[in-house]
């Protein structure tokens, strides 16, 4: 089976997107495919990670026109127009001659997929917003909270939707560890802090954070990590802040062992994108920071879940305050919050979407 991947990277995009693509691509190789990753040129694009990863890249030129504009409301991701971007890599799919076109895009929509897939290549999207319409084969969209039914009108009738974390696309470790994590973290109080906020965080979450807990009472003995990638623009002022709290706090950049630390934590303060699914899996207790207004609906589902606690958007006036009190009522809750999250996702979600690729080539 021979795949393609279009996705993209950048300060403005974050790196989830193409994480959670690489993940998925792992696990297509691990089964006989293989996959070609179609990347526009951006400040903090991943071409060279996915490159150093064994994958065959092909990079779109970097843009140099007006920003475009919507619909959809994120048009300006693609940094070109939705048409320029689908002729081009409709050229390059029809050279590859892909089974399967997997998308994982917030800037594009039915428009460009129709446009951009070859006839004989079959469309996979990756989804997290259910704002607009798919034309596409197989949808996935892993977050808690959505029903299938939400993407009525937005996809063909025929199309397969894997709704929820059932299916949510983690790296093996994650389930391998999860026996051991769990077990682990019974009966602990909140010794090691994990605060993830995103490869990029753009808005330099991580700083606010940082300093909210500064101002806190802090459990005695508390050590901190905070993990971020080498593009993030605020990297320099995090590691200015991390020096100056009263408790240990270590800046790990661009690490590759994030299931390993996630066992190894009490406690989680993170953004409710792919982390999300990998602290669940793993029964890590979080606090679930808002930095984008889409996922105020994963935040919410996984406080009234049990599973997090919900301080607000890390831009409004009162957050200090709120993620101080989180934190506070974290500590009582720790075990009954590992027991929810862990009952939300269980790892195994990548193997799950490979074989819907496998069955959906066959139909």
């Amino acid at each position: 089976m021979k795949v393609a991947f279009r996705v993209d990277a950048s300060i403005q995009i974050g790196t989830g997107h193409v994480m959670r693509c690489l993940t998925l691509a792992r696990a297509l190789r691990d089964a006989g495919a293989a996959c070609h990753f179609i990347l526009r040129s951006f400040p903090g694009d991943m071409e060279a990670r996915v490159a150093a990863e064994g994958f065959a890249t092909t990079c779109l030129s970097a843009p140099t026109g007006p920003v475009p504009e919507g619909p959809p409301d994120h048009a300006d991701w693609a940094g070109v127009e939705w048409q320029d971007d689908a002729r081009e890599t409709r050229t390059i799919l029809e050279e590859l001659r892909p089974d399967w076109l997997i998308l994982d895009h917030y800037a594009f929509d039915a428009r460009w997929q129709r446009v951009a897939r070859p006839e004989g290549t079959r469309l996979m999207v990756l989804d997290d917003l259910a704002d607009r319409p798919h034309d596409c084969d197989l949808l996935l969209d892993q977050n808690l909270g959505r029903k299938p039914t939400d993407y009525d009108g937005f996809v063909p009738e025929s199309c397969l939707r894997l709704i929820g974390p059932h299916y949510a696309v983690l790296r093996p470790e994650f389930a391998d560890l999860r026996a051991e994590s769990l077990l682990a973290r019974a009966g602990r109080g909140v010794r090691y802090l994990l605060i993830s906020m995103g490869g990029v965080d753009a808005d330099d979450a991580t700083s606010a954070i940082l300093l909210a807990l500064r101002a806190a009472s802090l459990p005695e003995g508390l050590r901190i990590t905070v993990v971020m990638g080498s593009h993030a623009p605020a990297l320099d002022h995090v590691r200015v802040v991390a020096r100056s709290m009263p408790c240990p706090t270590e800046v790990a950049v661009d690490i590759n062992d994030m299931g390993a630390r996630m066992a190894q934590a009490d406690l989680a303060i993170g953004a409710a994108g792919a982390t999300t699914w990998e602290r669940c899996a793993l029964g890590l207790p979080a606090i679930i920071v808002q930095i984008a207004d889409n996922q105020a609906g994963i935040a919410r589902a996984l406080s009234d879940a049990g599973a997090a606690l919900d301080p607000g958007p890390v831009n409004a006036p009162e957050f200090a305050q709120n993620l101080q009190t989180a934190l506070t009522k974290a500590r009582p809750r720790l075990g009954a919050m590992s027991e929810r999250a862990a009952y939300i996702c269980d790892g195994d979600g990548a193997a799950r979407v490979v074989a819907a690729l496998q069955m959906e080539r066959l139909a």
